[in-house]
């Protein structure tokens, strides 16, 4: 999705888990030492981790995505950010420190059923405000317009509402702002650009 955002021209490559270990083939750790995904690379130099790779991307070739820093007259002082520039700062971490982790130990087992149901509960429960209290009325998390914190919130908010929550209640009853929020972000055109570079590589899009 950034990568079509920011409207510069790109490759994908894709490497394929061990099917034995279900770990990172050797092919990809040639590229980062630790085997990790997404990783992009922009001439000699290697990125890896989501909000890093959002983040240097957002500054160089589209620094549209990050919001205005301070509020007028207050300029490099404590305290001076606006509203819409500290939740980018703070969704573009949260998505990947706090909300994608409980993904993952759903993926891995079953038995922590009980653990995930309190804390997606909590962490949607916690989305739901954040939507209601977005500045200028939203519709993104850090106001009206899309932000590199949305795109790092698009993978755990769109899985979730797409299907596997639902088995741990994240419900569009429970959870409509949320759900409107993923709509939000499925119409995106860079989003279904990229959809459709997945399935043209892939032979079909999955999240």
């Amino acid at each position: 999705m950034l990568l079509e955002e920011i409207d510069v021209p790109y490759q994908i490559k894709t490497y394929k888990r061990d099917p034995t270990t279900n770990r990172a083939p050797l092919q990809l750790k040639e590229i980062h030492p630790l085997g990790k995904s997404p990783v992009v690379t922009i001439g000699d130099r290697t990125i890896a981790e989501s909000a890093l790779i959002v983040e240097y991307l957002s500054e160089h070739f589209a620094p549209r995505l990050i919001p205005s820093k301070w509020k007028t007259g207050c300029e490099g002082k404590v305290g001076g950010e606006t509203e819409e520039y500290m939740r980018y700062r703070y969704f573009m971490h949260y998505a990947e420190g706090s909300l994608m982790p409980l993904r993952l130990l759903a993926a891995l087992s079953n038995d922590s059923k009980d653990y995930l149901n309190t804390n997606l509960a909590t962490h949607f429960a916690f989305l739901e405000e954040q939507l209601s209290s977005a500045p200028n009325g939203g519709p993104y998390i850090c106001g009206k317009t899309l932000t590199g914190a949305d795109m790092m919130l698009a993978v755990p908010v769109l899985l979730a509402t797409g299907g596997w929550g639902k088995d741990f209640g994240v419900e569009k009853s429970t959870f409509p702002k949320s759900f409107a929020y993923a709509e939000a972000l499925k119409e995106v055109g860079s989003y279904r650009r990229a959809q459709e570079k997945v399935a043209t590589l892939e032979g079909e899009y999955s999240a």
